[in-house]
């Protein structure tokens, strides 16, 4: 058995199974990234040799549904955090929770920004536009304005190294709309238009025609609605806490529907009416319902994977930076030899979680400088009047 860890060594505050599963969703997504045919496959290495094909796809090609498992933890943990502050979502502070969104992502996507434009001037691969339909102007007009997925809509696949911010755009998008429609609707007009939406979620996505790639991937609508899958979750939990028992099984057939998508997704899609994406949020949400209910104990072996998921965020923004590089030294050194492929993994997720970690603690002292700041300014305006 794992050793638990003591409570000191964890966050009261925060959620062991919740950030394991964040954890695991960033895990796949830079595993993906890393593992596209065009740049490092681990099937070709001679890890190929001894793992199953399944095994290694599902490791490999599950980045897209990592982060409709993000959006689904969002707003779950957006919604759970309204009704902890403001006790009910018809009563949302605008200005705090504008505040506290800006507070979380400006500074470091401003600086992941600066750092992105600069390399996209200078014209480094993976970095500088490829096609005469986007200049540097245009993706970072689009990230800031949060409708860089339609920006890539209209004008083709992104750089590499941007193309991780068209799901921040469909989450702040929402966001930016959300406590409105808590303020405006009534509670079961705004259940009922969450319901529909998060049940369209396939005809939303088959909306767009296959041919139509990349707005196929990155509309916003289906990336909306599985967050709308998280707060229809979060608002269960606030009404009903199931005890021990039922939490272990809500929690067990979450985790069997996540995996059957990851590993059995082709079977999904033909024995269960085409409805991965469905398995895939209800997986997701009944996972965060039994983890706010029953909060597992954390436990040493898994410590790395929730630190992970703490550090989602950081790690999303960063990665390609390093993903990157990783490439460019393997061909550099390798060539077109594909045999150790493998090796590059877990050194690239190391230096991942170091740039993360460097970036949590610089920005975050920012942040933490900017919030201070913003509450003085806020409580002497409140003073003055």
């Amino acid at each position: 058995m794992t050793t638990p860890l003591t409570p000191a060594a964890y966050p009261a505050s925060r959620n062991f199974g919740i950030d394991c599963l964040r954890g695991l969703a960033i895990l796949l997504v830079v595993v993906h990234h890393l593992a596209l045919p065009f740049r490092l496959p681990l099937r070709p290495s001679l890890l190929g040799e001894w793992l199953p094909k399944r095994l290694l796809n599902a490791i490999s090609f599950n980045g897209y549904e990592a982060v409709f498992i993000f959006f689904v933890i969002s707003g779950f943990l957006i919604t759970i955090r309204i009704l902890e502050r403001d006790g009910d979502l018809a009563k949302v502070d605008l200005g705090r929770f504008y505040r506290a969104r800006a507070r979380r992502i400006l500074p470091l996507l401003l600086f992941t920004l600066a750092v992105l434009g600069t390399l996209g001037w200078l014209g480094v691969t993976g970095f500088a536009p490829e096609t005469e339909e986007q200049t540097v102007p245009g993706l970072l007009g689009s990230a800031l304005s949060f409708t860089f997925n339609w920006y890539e809509g209209r004008t083709g696949w992104a750089p590499a190294g941007w193309d991780v911010l068209w799901s921040l755009s469909i989450e702040e998008a929402f966001y930016v709309g959300f406590p409105l429609l808590c303020l405006w609707l009534p509670r079961r007009a705004l259940v009922g238009l969450l319901l529909v939406w998060a049940l369209a979620i396939g005809p939303l996505h088959a909306l767009v025609p296959a041919a139509d790639e990349v707005w196929r991937e990155k509309a916003y609508l289906p990336g909306m609605a599985a967050i709308a899958w998280g707060v229809l979750a979060a608002l269960l939990a606030r009404r009903w806490t199931p005890g021990l028992r039922d939490a272990r099984v809500l929690g067990l057939f979450g985790a069997f529907c996540i995996v059957a998508v990851l590993g059995w997704s082709e079977l999904v899609h033909k024995y269960l009416f085409k409805s991965i994406l469905y398995t895939l949020c209800l997986g997701a949400s009944l996972l965060l319902v039994a983890c706010h209910a029953q909060p597992p104990a954390p436990r040493r072996a898994l410590g790395w994977l929730a630190r992970m998921g703490q550090l989602s965020y950081e790690l999303y923004l960063s990665h390609m930076f390093i993903v990157l590089t990783a490439v460019a030294l393997y061909r550099a050194y390798f060539g077109k030899v594909e045999d150790w492929n493998f090796m590059v993994y877990l050194p690239v997720l190391a230096c991942c979680y170091a740039l993360a970690l460097l970036l949590e603690r610089a920005i975050g002292k920012g942040r933490d400088r900017l919030a201070r700041d913003i509450g003085a300014a806020v409580a002497t305006h409140k003073t003055e009047t």
